[in-house]
């Protein structure tokens, strides 16, 4: 929040701001914001403007914190701090100004008759897929966790503490999207707050969905249900509902819900057992498949605010830009910081437990982490 505040607002800019243009295939395109540091040219008094430092605060942290939770057990303190920064302060205002700060990606429609051009109200590309793929850049630079996978590279089941607290957790997810996503499509979708009631029904409707149809695909491959995947479909979820606001019906909700929560199973599966990434909490499959899932639905079921081929056309768009831009641009800016700053901890502190090394204190002095097979190779 604080880098945001220094110098990410600046580059995300909003109505109102200068920002940089360049001229492509005889259009104007505008690439960065150029407003002051410190929000000082923010204007406090129009709501609109107080809501959209407020939502972005709460974004860039949540962007954030998704690459640590994919990096866990493993990732050094300085350097996720480090990292932290670059998202926060150059990855995250780029991509959003280019989506939510009247950039070229929202320009697709003025200038190529795109639809409304690239669409995201509630943060499904700028929020989750940037903090996805940035999870997968820095899960590529770390390596695998010791003892996550055999000499012949068979992964090894590392579970959590506490499954209980999981699943509570994902019930305030809940609550949180029901604002991210109102704030979402009053910002960007020009919604009054008593038309959110259909975004919150849809987002709670996605993420039942979601939720069930991880519940019923793990009972039917495995035997019965697991309760991590299924808080991994739940999450999933509400990720893709974050795409969709006001502009699909509550049944179209539900079936983008069941695609997710059983598309977020296969890609664990492929993440882990196929590509040998270690991704502690699913945080790739979750944030970064499951938002250009609900990008991408947007295109297909979404009735407004353009609907058919054209909008199709331009969440590809987007997609593409993150998949051919971010991906890239976020790993090779982590992989600069690793040659400076180390970002992989000691094998002393995997051993130990990243509390005690990189803390002092343990945070679970009941939970056994000093396995025989967790020095291994």
């Amino acid at each position: 929040m604080l880098v945001y505040f220094l110098c990410g607002a600046a580059w995300l800019g909003g109505t109102g701001q200068s920002f940089y243009l360049f001229t492509f295939a005889g259009k104007t395109w505008d690439w960065l914001g150029a407003g002051s540091f410190f929000l000082r040219s923010t204007n406090f008094d129009a709501p609109a403007t107080a809501l959209m430092v407020l939502m972005q605060l709460i974004s860039v942290a949540l962007a954030s914190i998704i690459p640590a939770a994919t990096a866990a057990e493993r990732w050094r303190l300085g350097a996720a701090s480090a990292s932290t920064a670059l998202l926060a302060g150059f990855i995250y205002p780029l991509f959003a100004h280019w989506v939510w700060g009247g950039g070229w990606l929202a320009q697709l429609g003025t200038n190529f008759g795109l639809g409304a051009g690239f669409f995201d109200p509630g943060g499904a590309a700028c929020i989750q897929t940037v903090g996805g793929l940035s999870a997968l850049s820095l899960a590529w630079i770390l390596g695998a966790r010791r003892g996550k996978y055999s000499s012949e590279g068979v992964p090894a089941a590392m579970p959590g503490h506490n499954a209980v607290i999981v699943l509570f957790g994902c019930m305030l997810a809940l609550v949180g999207f029901f604002g991210l996503n109102s704030a979402g499509s009053i910002l960007f979708a020009g919604l009054a707050p008593m038309e959110c009631i259909l975004v919150d029904v849809n987002t709670a409707l996605c993420a039942a969905a979601a939720g069930v149809a991880a519940l019923v695909t793990t009972r039917v491959r495995f035997g019965r249900p697991d309760a991590s995947l299924t808080a991994n479909g739940w999450v999933a979820g509400l990720v893709a509902s974050s795409a969709l606001g006001a502009f699909v019906r509550p049944v179209e909700a539900v079936i983008i819900g069941l695609a997710a929560g059983t598309l977020v199973l296969f890609a664990i599966e492929i993440i882990e057992l196929r590509m040998k990434i270690d991704d502690p909490a699913g945080a790739i499959s979750v944030h970064a498949v499951g938002g250009m899932w609900g990008l991408l639905a947007l295109g297909i079921f979404g009735r407004s605010p353009s609907a058919g081929t054209i909008q199709f056309l331009a969440q590809l768009v987007g997609i593409a830009t993150l998949l051919g831009f971010v991906l890239p641009l976020t790993y090779s800016l982590n992989w600069l910081l690793n040659r400076v700053l180390p970002q992989r901890v000691a094998p002393e502190g995997e051993r130990q437990g990243m509390d005690l090394f990189e803390l002092g204190a343990g945070a679970y002095p009941e939970f056994v982490t000093h396995r025989e097979d967790f020095t291994r190779r």
